[in-house]
């Protein structure tokens, strides 16, 4: 299944490059530190990273149409969840750390201002590709991506992006805790994850 998820994800990337060859095209890569979490869980902010490559086309000279694939680990730590231990029949609370992995394809707005200044803005489809999750609503994910950016004219960028999930990804029947009012879980439990990294943009004549 994930085969033709990634097979399918590469089809459709590709075939936008094909279509918009005529344009001045620029390839490029980007990484960086991922920090994410689920929302309404109270629980921590998990540390990892992202991978990805892009193809910059510019429409105009302040604007440009950027499609993504990017390689993207999310979650969230230290979640707590109560439940009845069958043994003793007693409540117990543990917590886990909740890792997710995506293949995401993004279509980025970029409006350049001044010297290398950017605003980035558009749509990403996430097709699930690992999770340690007990159980889910939802194997793959819509998101809205904003960041501001910086390149040099060496092609060498910095860049800061929050993306939203907007689909419910988990569910919090599975993971409530009704033992302690801090860690009261809501029933809209969307993906939060922060983005801190570099790009490199090659110069194609």
């Amino acid at each position: 299944m994930y085969k033709k998820k990634l097979a399918f994800v590469l089809f459709v990337f590709f075939t936008i490059i094909k279509l918009q060859a005529q344009t001045a095209f620029k390839p490029g890569l980007r990484a960086g530190l991922s920090l994410s979490t689920i929302s309404e869980m109270h629980a921590d902010y998990r540390p990892d990273f992202y991978v990805g490559g892009f193809g910059e086309i510019n429409l105009t000279k302040r604007y440009a149409l950027q499609p993504e694939i990017n390689y993207i680990r999310q979650g969230s730590n230290n979640v707590a969840r109560n439940f009845t231990d069958p043994d003793t029949q007693t409540e117990r609370v543990i917590y886990q750390d909740l890792q997710m992995s995506y293949l995401s394809i993004s279509m980025i707005n970029k409006f350049t201002f001044g010297q290398g200044f950017q605003v980035q803005f558009g749509p990403a489809l996430d097709v699930l590709l690992s999770d340690n999750l007990a159980f889910r609503k939802t194997y793959n994910d819509l998101s809205f991506v904003t960041g501001l950016a910086y390149r040099m004219p060496s092609g060498l960028g910095f860049e800061f992006r929050f993306k939203k999930g907007l689909f419910d990804v988990l569910d919090s029947d599975y993971y409530y805790n009704n033992s302690n009012n801090d860690y009261f879980f809501g029933d809209y439990n969307t993906n939060v994850n922060f983005q801190i990294g570099i790009t490199y943009t090659f110069d194609v004549k």
